[in-house]
């Protein structure tokens, strides 16, 4: 048949060539004028051979379709390997083999939508966007029935900000694709997106004659008419969800609060104790009641709505939370009433979510915040019973444990905050003091000296470091490293009003450096100069320097009011060695009274003598 087909063709052809062929010899004899019926036999044969050749066309065409069949048959089993290769690929998420196989096979059926979809998605999913939209696009072309595919391909130009281009990709889906009404609210969100609000109505509107009463159309249209300051339009969608939805508490619960936002507050108070006729427990119904007392400034009102609303387990902590945060910025109030309102919530709230760190932690807030101290500390305590992640929770214990004197809880709570954050430096610190404290010089010292290496960029928390060293070392008798630690704080911090008086008073004890010792105690006491403790400071000073006399002047003024058995033992020591026996014994028998004196004093009111 192949052959056949192959001498016809070359028969028609020497056929064709015949005619119009030149006359032999040089120049053509002149044309005698054709008879009519010479004409019309020419134009039959004409016709005759048209047909002929039309026909070794079509032949020649089936013939060419034949083999490009055949060959295509032989390749599309290697195509279909190929693409299979390349979705295996593509599900390991190895992008770039994927693309290898895929494209092997694109060279092979180029006009194959699946390949071009498989090609954009793998482009797409490795980032190479530009050629994912381009592949998407011929799928498109190819298979224009398949969603799909433009899915696909909106997804790619919205990744590419390109939303003018998705959206009309959804508007020919929508168009193309039978069934494919569901796809009008990815395209209201694109026309939202774009603030086409007009369009994005429309598009819903469309919808809701596809769909009907639909939940997700009327808060659509609502965000719309009010984005266009449309109220009246967008509460009438909400009614329209509640006579929809009578059951419903959410419905009701979001008109409520639509009203409430727009200062309709008479239709807010309705709605509200609507929704809590439907749920009693509804804690936003009692949010929005609350709101509505306030504007019409009935604080009493308002306060109980709150207590009702952070009472009940279905607020969600991190609501409750923010409404607490909101009275922090309030505390301490003057009216007592608002830090009592505050107090309330908070213990509200732990009520309500017993087992939540964040109920804990924001009442201790609270209390930090209205001076309840101790009660803060047991609240921050059991927060991290549920939550010992929190590094600012461990600072609030450790530094509470600190300022009520708690020293067995310091230790503890210090100990456990290392156990978790190892390279805090302020945890060592109060770990060292909490050492210190516990008369454990040795174990403080290893404590803060561990914590000053990790303080080395903050020079103010060096600087206590140092203050507290100098203590440690001063109880472990290393007198030069108690010396070097308080140099170097006052290096740092020179207005350090405890260094410079510790500093100076364990200077007085040794009897070293008195100089420097009465130009710090000295600074000191004109800075604070009715403070007992620096007074005595200032005057054991100037008694090792043997001034008894301004040693006595420096404590004249406070000790008729005295209660400190140190201070009046020291005023006794003074006013014997001016030679005023009697009454330094006088003085001594008076600190014995008030304890707290040096294990000399009874020697000397024994023997009458002082002894040092």
């Amino acid at each position: 048949m192949m052959r056949r087909v192959v001498l016809s063709v070359v028969l028609w052809a020497g056929l064709l060539g015949g005619v119009g062929a030149q006359v032999p010899g040089g120049s053509s004899a002149p044309e005698k004028p054709l008879s009519r019926r010479q004409q019309r036999a020419l134009e039959k044969e004409q016709r005759e051979l048209e047909k002929k050749l039309a026909d070794a066309r079509a032949k020649r065409a089936a013939l060419r379709a034949q083999m490009s069949s055949l060959m295509t048959e032989r390749e599309r089993e290697r195509s279909e390997a190929l693409f299979v290769d390349g979705v295996k690929y593509s599900l390991l998420e190895d992008y770039n083999k994927a693309l290898e196989s895929l494209l092997k096979a694109y060279a092979l059926d180029p006009d194959n939508a699946a390949i071009n979809y498989k090609i954009a998605e793998a482009n797409m999913l490795s980032g190479n966007l530009r050629d994912a939209a381009n592949y998407a696009e011929s799928a498109t072309r190819i298979d224009p029935k398949n969603a799909y595919y433009y899915l696909l391909l909106a997804q790619i130009q919205a990744s590419q900000k390109q939303y003018d281009s998705a959206i009309k990709t959804y508007a020919t889906l929508i168009k193309e694709v039978p069934n494919s009404g569901g796809y009008l609210f990815n395209l209201a969100d694109l026309y939202l997106a774009q603030s086409k609000l007009p369009e994005a109505l429309t598009t819903l509107e469309q919808a809701e004659k596809e769909f009907g009463q639909v939940d997700e159309i009327s808060f659509k249209k609502q965000q719309i008419y009010l984005k266009q300051n449309k109220l009246d339009l967008a509460l009438a969608e909400g009614e329209k969800l509640i006579k929809a939805n009578p059951n419903e508490v959410r419905y009701v619960l979001a008109q409520a609060e639509l009203y409430a936002n727009n200062n309709r507050l008479p239709d807010a108070l309705r709605v509200s104790q609507q929704a809590l006729r439907l749920d009693p427990a509804a804690a936003q119904a009692h949010l929005i009641l609350a709101d509505v007392y306030r504007q019409q400034n009935l604080a009493t009102e308002s306060a109980q709505e709150l207590r009702l609303a952070l009472s009940s387990p279905s607020l969600d902590i991190d609501v409750a939370v923010r409404i607490l945060i909101g009275y922090l910025k309030q505390l301490p109030s003057p009216q007592e009433s608002i830090n009592q309102l505050a107090r309330d919530l908070a213990a509200a709230t732990v009520a309500a979510h017993p087992r939540d760190a964040k109920a804990y932690a924001i009442s201790g807030d609270v209390l930090v915040q209205t001076d309840r101290k101790a009660e803060a500390r047991n609240a921050y305590s059991r927060a991290l019973r549920y939550d010992n992640s929190k590094f600012e929770v461990w600072q609030q214990v450790i530094g509470l444990d600190g300022e009520l004197n708690q020293t067995d809880s310091l230790l503890l709570h210090s100990n456990r905050a290392l156990e978790i954050f190892p390279n805090q430096a302020q945890f060592w610190f109060y770990n060292g003091i909490a050492y210190q404290l516990k008369k454990q010089p040795a174990r403080a010292a290893k404590s803060l000296e561990h914590g000053r290496k990790l303080a080395t960029n903050n020079a103010a928390l060096l600087a206590q470091f140092d203050a507290q060293l100098g203590e440690a070392y001063h109880e472990l008798h290393e007198d030069d490293k108690s010396d070097a630690a308080y140099e170097a704080s006052l290096a740092s911090d020179p207005n350090n009003v405890l260094v410079l008086n510790n500093y100076s008073y364990y200077l007085s004890l040794r009897g070293v450096k008195l100089d420097k010792a009465k130009t710090m105690a000295g600074k000191v006491v004109k800075q604070f100069p009715d403070n007992e403790t620096y007074l005595d400071t200032y005057a054991w000073v100037l008694y090792k320097q043997k001034d008894y006399t301004g040693a006595k002047e420096a404590l004249d003024r406070i000790i008729p009011k005295s209660t400190d058995g140190s201070i009046i033992e020291h005023y006794g020591d003074i006013l014997y060695q001016l030679g005023d026996k009697e009454k330094a014994d006088t003085a001594w028998q008076r600190a014995r009274k008030a304890g707290g004196t040096s294990d000399l004093l009874e020697r000397k009111l024994k023997e009458h003598k002082l002894y040092e």
